[in-house]
């Protein structure tokens, strides 16, 4: 940023890396640094960093001065195809994922795919995730083009970062305030963010990245596909044994089940109490607003523990 040619004023501000920083605490630090550095309605803020910070920085920008302009460079796999794009911002209201926040789109998002080359391997898993459920909810020919993750290259990823963006940048345009289509995107998100709340609430539990979390999810929301909506049995066992070999199995015991039901209730797309679930009738056919009952849930979770 030092190295920018401009006439205006560059300042950096630094927030700490993580999920736990993800909170309103956080934001007031950032609108107190914008003030101190005398920010205005003209200014601008550069959000540089994975989904935290694109996030984060989207919400501080769009509440500050009530709305400057900001840009996203997301340097994560996640944040590529996911985070920052799309214009929903916002911070989680303690271990509860995203319970604040608004949509407002960045004026520009910049993508380098060099930043991949920065990243630990769980980094990249996490955003593989987001990657899979745009090709399960969109088309076959997509999803298909994952079946062998351990055979792609950064240079295949190019081309598929680039179709994954597509695919929610036409959602989003059609749907930009998450009436109907747009909740096809929540696919998988309804338990994989129980989830992720869980073990960050948890001392006991190792902390999931969000697309170890979606993961999870995803597996679980297509065996209740199947149950509920008519995916084949046999499309439901490929997209498990996909994202089994990638992610491996996460151990549930019967104790955690409990509080991750209870979590479920602060979903962003319940309506009057219901909990909603996005599930598939095919790959590149989901149903949005679908109702689950507890028993089918923890026949989910047999499914994949099995």
């Amino acid at each position: 940023m030092e190295q920018l040619e401009t006439t205006s004023n560059i300042e950096i501000i630094e927030i700490e890396a993580g999920e736990t920083h993800k909170t309103i605490e956080t934001c007031v630090g950032v609108w107190n640094t914008l003030s101190d550095f005398d920010g205005d309605r003209k200014s601008l803020l550069i959000n540089v960093g994975g989904g935290v910070v694109t996030d984060l920085g989207g919400f501080v920008a769009s509440t500050f001065k009530r709305g400057i302009a900001y840009v996203n460079i997301p340097t994560t796999l996640l944040s590529m195809v996911d985070a920052s794009v799309g214009g929903k911002t916002g911070v989680d209201l303690g271990t509860l994922k995203n319970q604040i926040g608004v949509i407002s789109s960045p004026d520009l998002v910049l993508i380098d795919t060099q930043y991949l080359n920065t990243l630990p391997q769980n980094q990249m898993r996490s955003g593989m995730a987001e990657m899979l459920k745009h090709g399960l909810i969109s088309s076959e020919a997509y999803w298909n083009k994952f079946k062998d993750l351990s055979k792609l290259t950064l240079d295949d990823l190019d081309e598929l970062i680039y179709e994954s963006i597509l695919i929610k940048k036409h959602v989003v345009d059609v749907d930009p305030f998450e009436n109907n289509l747009r909740k096809t995107l929540n696919y998988g998100h309804t338990l994989g963010h129980a989830i992720e709340s869980y073990f960050l609430s948890n001392p006991n539990k190792t902390d999931l990245l969000h697309g170890e979390a979606i993961a999870v999810g995803i597996v679980l929301a297509s065996y209740i596909s199947t149950r509920l909506v008519g995916l084949p049995m046999e499309t439901t066992t490929e997209i498990k044994a996909v994202f089994n070999n990638y992610y491996g199995i996460i151990d549930f015991e019967e104790s955690d089940l409990k509080p991750i039901f209870e979590l479920l209730k602060y979903d962003k797309k319940n309506n009057h109490g219901n909990i909603n679930f996005v599930l598939l009738e095919a790959i590149g056919k989901p149903k949005i607003d679908c109702l689950v009952e507890d028993a089918i849930i923890l026949e989910a979770f047999k499914f994949y523990a099995s």
